[in-house]
This record gives C-alpha cells, structure tokens and sequence, in this order.
C-alpha cells in the first residue's frame, strides 16, 4: 500500500519553524518564506503540503493565514492547514481560497458538538487533529493536556463521520526519534478511517514502518530541514496513491 507524503511547513511570525515536543521556547528556524518553502516542495513533485498556524493555535485565531491562500492559489499542490481554526468563518476563509483540506484540533475538543457539525457539512475537507501526550488528548498548542484519550475522541469523531485524522504523538514531535507506531496504528484501528501520522519521523526506514502497517499517511517536517534525507526521496518511499 503506498503511503501519502505531507511534507510540513509551521509557522511561527511568518518564518517556517519547528519546536521540539511543541515548546514555544525551543524554537528552530529554517526559513524566512512559507510560500517559497511551499514552492520547493511543490517542485519535488508533493502532491500534499501540511501547514500549521503555531501563533494561531496557541493565540485561537488565524494569525499567518495570508502565507496559506498564497500557497494554496499560487502553486499547483493539495494544501491543508491547521492551528487556530476555532469557527466557521475560519474553515470557509480557507476553503474558499483553495485551501483543500481544513484541520480541527482543540475546538475538537472544547465543542464536539461544533466539530461534528463541520464534519458533516463539509465532509472529506475537514480533518480530526488528535495531538496525544501520554495516550491524553492535549489542546491549544500543546499547552494543555485534557483527561480524554485520544482513541476516544478518535472513535466519536469516526462514528461522526470524520474521514481523516491527523494523529501526533507529543513525545516523539521534532525528536527525530522515530514515530509512535503502535500509537498511530491503535487510532487507525479504532477509527477504522485514514490516519495521517505525525511526529517523529527521522530515516526513510521509519516512512516503510509507517507503510509497511497501512497507514495513509505520514507528516514529515524536521528531518527535511535536518537533511535526514530529501523529499524526493521520501516521495520514492510512498509512491503515488
């Protein structure tokens, strides 16, 4: 089965960055432009990019949306976008500007009830963010830690309706320690739907492990910028879906 590649580009006042374990304070940039970020990926021939509003999730609101729509409407590429995205208006403020794909993560949590709403109306261009730490669901940036398991709020969202989640282990995030499997492979069983893994991915190895188990897809964002290996070379790994 081949496995879908979401190079990630988050976002942290208007540069590209990355945080270990989703510290604030441990903060490496690795480029001054989202869109010309966006522009390479799109060149090595990803049919996805992931992008994530970090000033947004921890604010709850959109902050470096504009570095999004330009992406979305300049380049020929499948976007999806998380982090502040708390409303309505923030989902069609992204869908209509082409953006493809809408990630809800802490609203999730905070108002389910609003989650499944979206879900049904909007069906396969919304997707469940499930951040875990310690098998708990975690909020706002990773600031807080709720008392709901992720497989949980996974299974509510599935029966809902949801059709994608995007799964991160908060222990493994920017570790480049090598992904929670067995984690992300007990969301997929439980949902029964397409989980996209994230966090910790490190070697081509890990992106086989991921495939060699059915998972839909796989984030990866430190090891490109790390030069682990380049994303044509990950792309080689999952093959076109």
């Amino acid at each position: 089965m081949s496995l879908t590649i979401y190079p990630a580009i988050d976002m942290r006042g208007g540069k590209c960055v990355r945080l270990l374990q989703g510290d604030y304070d441990q903060e490496t940039i690795y480029g001054d432009s989202p869109f010309d970020m966006a522009k390479s990926f799109a060149a090595d021939g990803s049919e996805w990019i992931h992008m994530v509003d970090l000033d947004g999730a921890k604010d709850g609101k959109r902050v470096n949306d504009r570095f999004v729509i330009e992406a979305a409407q300049k380049l020929n590429v499948n976007i999806q976008i998380g982090g502040g995205i708390r409303s309505e208006e923030d989902i069609l403020h992204y869908l209509e500007n082409g953006v493809n794909r809408v990630i809800i993560g802490s609203i999730a949590v905070s108002n389910p009830e609003f989650a499944i709403d979206m879900i049904k109306k909007y069906g396969a261009k919304i997707a469940v963010g499930i951040d875990a730490k310690n098998g708990y669901v975690a909020t706002h940036g990773w600031l807080d830690t709720s008392e709901l398991k992720a497989v949980d709020l996974g299974k509510r969202f599935a029966d809902a309706g949801a059709e994608t989640f995007i799964f991160t282990d908060i222990a493994t995030d920017g570790t480049l320690a090598g992904p929670n499997i067995a984690a992300v492979c007990e969301m997929a069983e439980v949902t029964g739907k397409n989980v996209i893994a994230s966090g910790g991915v490190s070697s081509l190895a890990d992106l086989q492990a991921i495939a060699s188990q059915g998972i839909q897809g796989a984030i990866v964002g430190k090891a490109l910028y790390e030069n682990r290996f380049t994303l044509k070379e990950a792309l080689k790994v999952g093959g076109s879906r």
